[in-house]
């Protein structure tokens, strides 16, 4: 598997994914509509790291616009048998030590639990979404990859802090990121109808990160709750509403992909957006083309905007009671290759695990399959738990 979309430095010990934007290298999110893009600037993320003295290897192959379920479905990158994500396995191999992604649907968090790593999608406006290549950017997130807690937090002591550059980026807050926090007498709520959807496998990693942390002292209970299905819901109609409206922008004029036949300018942006967009893609836009409509806005769209927060409500009280909330972070163990035509009705099954914390902001950890929900700012908490259970030696 070839993971980088353009390669930076051979010594680098940072990965990028190819929705975020580093000056003079090509930026493409996985879309044919973007291909030969050099952006003028860095992301905010990449520009702090850089200062801090660390240094990118290249930019990684991503899902067109990261819809997809890992990033299968990249216009550049090779077919694959057994899916997998580029920055995570380079991060996974020890080829760099940690990598950032852009969380919009959970293909970085579904990434990181097939590749037995982290990752951490923080809670929303602490890293900035500046040079971000955006899609949803009402829910979307830049993380960080890394093998363990460790790599996790020193990331993203660098990253996270205000931007005046970016309006949703929080003010006057102060961000310090630990995996040591005191964790015995806290109570965490397992999802139990998350977790039964989960394969055999997936089942008895959470089952084992469960026994670590009563022998940490933790209070671990088993819940039913329907949020994340009505989550799932809403954030996909709001995704895709955004997604249309953002990507609306690529039309084969100002740059990217533009169609060699047409005859007039309507042919020009429909026979560019047909040729540089995948099926995915495609289905995205017209689905939220679709809730957008006159006919459907306030029964779709403005009613997603009302389940948000309901959703946020929810959780809230939820974590009035529990620390933490544990659920896999996705169905199965493994994925293996399938016919783009069945993609968006896959990654919204699987959506039901990952979409909350898109939709309302909150912090979510995958620490290999176990994913740990916590409340916005609580992510020292959710790195301190996931330390009681990560595998030795990573």
């Amino acid at each position: 598997m070839k993971y980088y979309a353009a390669k930076i430095n051979e010594n680098g010990n940072i990965a990028i994914d190819d929705t975020l934007l580093v000056k003079d290298f090509p930026a493409t999110a996985g879309s044919r509509i973007l291909e030969g893009f050099k952006p003028l600037f860095n992301a905010e993320a990449v520009t702090r790291l850089e200062n801090a003295g660390y240094t990118l290897s290249g930019k990684t192959h991503v899902g067109e616009f990261g819809l997809d379920l890992v990033g299968e479905f990249s216009y550049y990158a090779e077919k694959q048998e057994k899916l997998r994500g580029a920055a995570a396995e380079l991060v996974a191999n020890g080829d760099v030590k940690a990598a950032l992604g852009v969380d919009v649907n959970g293909a970085t968090r579904r990434a990181a639990a097939l590749s037995d790593i982290c990752f951490l999608k923080p809670t929303y406006g602490t890293v900035s979404r500046y040079g971000v290549i955006s899609t949803a950017a009402s829910g979307e997130a830049v993380g960080a990859y890394a093998k363990n807690t460790d790599g996790i937090k020193e990331i993203m002591s660098v990253i996270a802090g205000y931007d005046e550059k970016d309006g949703t980026s929080l003010r006057d807050k102060q961000y310090e990121y630990k995996n040591d926090c005191e964790i015995s007498g806290l109570c965490v709520a397992v999802i139990k109808e998350l977790v039964e959807k989960a394969d055999a496998k997936t089942k008895s990693e959470i089952a084992a990160a469960v026994d670590a942390l009563k022998e940490k002292g933790v209070v671990v209970e088993e819940i039913s709750c329907s949020l994340f299905d009505i989550a799932n819901t809403a954030w996909e109609i709001l995704m895709t509403a955004e997604t249309c409206n953002n990507i609306s922008r690529y039309d084969g004029v100002k740059f990217g992909h533009r169609a060699k036949e047409y005859k007039n300018i309507d042919e020009l942006y429909v026979n560019s957006r047909t040729e540089g967009f995948n099926f995915l893609t495609k289905a995205v836009i017209l689905y939220g083309s679709d809730v957008l409509s006159k006919n459907r806005y306030a029964d779709c769209y403005d009613k997603s905007l009302r389940v948000r927060r309901v959703v946020a409500d929810g959780l809230q009280n939820l974590f009035a009671e529990y620390s933490a909330i544990i659920a896999p972070v996705c169905s199965a163990a493994e994925f293996a290759a399938y016919e783009m035509k069945d993609a968006f009705d896959k990654v919204f099954a699987e959506g039901e695990f990952t979409a909350a914390a898109n939709l309302v902001g909150i912090p979510a950890l995958a620490c290999g399959k176990v994913q740990l929900f916590g409340k916005q700012l609580d992510e020292s908490i959710l790195l301190s738990l996931a330390h009681a259970f990560e595998k030795e030696g990573e």
